[in-house]
């Protein structure tokens, strides 16, 4: 392909402090033939102001506001974007992460003809210390299942896509989906075996976040978003089911592993997760014959129960 037009997604949402460092990057890219469209969600902040900044500067940029009638969130703005996007590749990225200057360059060179996605790695970046923390694992001889068990980790920035390849898809982004958005859309891509090149050098620097899937979610409503996790991995489960996947076990075992660990957390803590947890797992182990570990969490769980009763017996006794 001779010199595609790269189409640059970002949605933002009141991120002025830190899209300004985002923009610059794209601007000082040394691959000039693209466009870079934001979908603003709602911002309260300086955003308009700030884009119209960089539209004077360069008419490259564009800057819309999602639709009232579409839904609030990150997923709703991208699939927007992709409506307004022109570019024969399509490139989704972060309002708040940053692209080295040749970035582009070298991702637009993978693409053959027979190339649907180029995947190039991203640096995991402290910005305030300005060190890398690490780089991102792209490389894989199974992509589908070591990506659904976050051995190796896309981001929603790491692919570059050919638009035609996304174009033959019902649906890109789930708009329901507020976390894991990204893990989620590329799982449903990868399901349709597109053509692709690994370029191992870190062309991004990411701004690393707790909530995803590989990382465990450290906020207050821990187990609410443990559960929307496990619903999560839940639903592709059964996709993979209905595309006939090869070697379900593998898939079934990480997702009994992961609400397992949580099971354990949530008995210990008596939060009433732990029944939803319990019994998903119990439904995977029965299907999938994971005999021992359905017995294991049950006996945790009856063992637990048992003591539970005799402490609150005990405190009750001794007042």
């Amino acid at each position: 392909m001779h010199n595609p037009t790269i189409s640059i997604i970002i949605p933002t949402y009141n991120r002025a402090y830190l899209i300004r460092e985002t923009l610059d990057s794209i601007l000082a890219q040394t691959y000039r033939n693209w466009e870079c469209i934001v979908i603003d969600d709602g911002s309260t902040d300086n955003t308009e102001d700030l884009l119209r900044e960089f539209i004077d500067k360069d008419n490259r940029f564009q800057y819309y506001k999602r639709p009232a009638e579409k839904l609030k969130g990150p997923n709703s703005c991208r699939n927007y974007g992709y409506e307004k996007s022109k570019g024969e590749l399509i490139q989704f990225f972060d309002s708040d992460d940053i692209m080295k200057a040749n970035c582009l360059e070298i991702k637009s060179s993978f693409f053959l003809e027979s190339i649907d996605l180029v995947i190039c790695k991203l640096s995991l970046y402290d910005f305030e210390r300005d060190i890398e923390i690490k780089q991102s694992n792209i490389v894989s001889d199974d992509l589908i299942f070591d990506y659904f068990s976050a051995k190796v980790a896309l981001y929603i920035s790491g692919p570059l896509w050919r638009k035609s390849f996304l174009g033959k898809r019902s649906v890109l982004f789930d708009e329901s989906i507020i976390n894991c958005d990204d893990w989620d859309f590329n799982m449903k891509m990868l399901y349709f075996d597109p053509k692709y090149i690994i370029c191992d050098k870190a062309l991004i620097l990411y701004r690393k976040h707790q909530k995803s899937l590989s990382v465990e979610v450290e906020v207050e409503e821990h187990f609410a978003e443990v559960k929307k996790v496990s619903d999560l991995l839940d639903n592709h489960l059964i996709l993979l089911k209905n595309n006939k996947t090869t070697e379900l076990n593998k898939f079934y075992k990480y997702a009994v592993d992961y609400n397992k660990s949580h099971l354990k957390k949530a008995i210990l803590q008596n939060d009433k997760v732990q029944f939803f947890l319990l019994f998903r797992i119990s439904r995977y182990s029965l299907e999938y014959n994971f005999w021992l570990i359905f017995f294991e969490v049950w006996i945790i769980k009856i063992f637990h129960f048992f003591f539970w009763k005799a402490y609150c017996f005990l405190k009750q006794s001794f007042k």
